[in-house]
């Protein structure tokens, strides 16, 4: 099944952080409660890796609050074959 990384942003204010982390954490769901935040480091969002068919499916998992500005990126892994098929694929030609 496809992963994703959600990253959720929020204010910056340490009450945003507590509710942002007590939404999330408050939803139940097995791959929220599994959140990292970076607020503690000064960056306010929160990231997520979870399994899922599509974007809008992972998106849909999000308490509808965050929705909006959560960013949802595909995640791939490379084998070393498809890298050398990458690179030879994409060197540039030579001048003729």
């Amino acid at each position: 099944m496809p992963r994703f990384l959600i990253e959720v942003p929020h204010e910056e204010e340490t009450v945003a952080c507590a509710k942002a982390a007590q939404i999330l954490l408050g939803t139940g769901s097995h791959f929220l409660t599994h959140a990292d935040f970076g607020c503690m480091d000064g960056d306010h969002r929160a990231w997520i890796l979870v399994e899922g068919e599509s974007k809008t499916e992972v998106r849909n998992m999000l308490p509808s609050l965050y929705r909006a500005k959560a960013r949802i990126v595909g995640l791939n892994k490379f084998s070393i074959e498809e890298l050398d098929v990458l690179i030879k694929d994409h060197r540039p030609k030579a001048d003729a």
